[in-house]
């Protein structure tokens, strides 16, 4: 497998201008993205920018939840303030805002199962959710322990 045009390392470097790690990137990519179809100029550009919006020029591999009580009740108003939760008690504790925001939704059980916090967004994409995880798992043939881990590297994060 191989790109249908010249992906080069100064390209990578040139699309992530703020990441000391570009070359690493790059050379992960060359291997990655053809294995996945990501190998014509558009996907690959496609694919680096959602990327880097999601990463911080993939930068960033687990996702920021440290909100204060005002951005919780501004970014996620239906979790908040329509039910009623009082976003003071939530103000910057990542752990128990992912629990609110991922409860009962992409396989993750209630707020008290923790998999909201466990399940959080993390690789270049922000991989999120139980269901998501346990489908990764599965087509990369590891654990899902394991694989909450993997995505934590570098060649984890951009599978």
């Amino acid at each position: 497998m191989d790109f249908n045009f010249k992906f080069t390392k100064s390209k990578v470097e040139a699309l992530l201008p703020d990441n000391n790690h570009a070359d690493e990137w790059f050379e992960l990519m060359k291997d990655m993205l053809p294995k996945y179809k990501i190998d014509t100029v558009n996907r690959v550009a496609g694919f680096i920018a959602q990327c880097s919006h999601e990463s911080r020029q993939f930068t960033v591999l687990e996702e920021n939840l440290n909100y204060s009580a005002k951005a919780l009740n501004l970014i996620f108003p239906k979790y908040f303030k329509k039910l009623g939760r009082d976003a003071d008690d939530y103000h910057r504790d990542p752990k128990a805002i992912a629990n609110v925001i991922y409860a009962n939704r992409m396989g993750n059980g209630n707020t008290k199962s923790g998999e909201g916090w466990k399940f959080r967004g993390r690789g270049v994409i922000q991989l999120t959710g139980k269901n998501n995880y346990t489908a990764f798992a599965e087509d990369i043939d590891k654990s899902l322990n394991k694989t909450i881990d993997y995505l934590k590297s570098k060649k984890g994060a951009l599978e």
